[in-house]
């Protein structure tokens, strides 16, 4: 099964994210982008960032 780490920032419309990928059969882990670290990331198949309020350049890891 695929994993994915869906990084939410902040933002209701990552859950409809989610919804899609679970049908694909994915098996999706959420963490919101102000609580995770580097480490993590490689645990994953791949990595979906979701839109968020504001700039880029206030979002947490992202």
């Amino acid at each position: 099964m695929t994993r994915i780490l869906v990084v939410d920032n902040y933002d209701s419309f990552v859950f409809n994210l989610v919804h899609y990928l679970q049908q694909l059969g994915a098996k999706v882990v959420v963490r919101r982008n102000d609580d995770i670290s580097l480490v993590e990331l490689s645990d994953f198949d791949g990595i979906l960032i979701s839109p968020g309020p504001g700039a880029p350049k206030d979002a947490g890891m992202c």
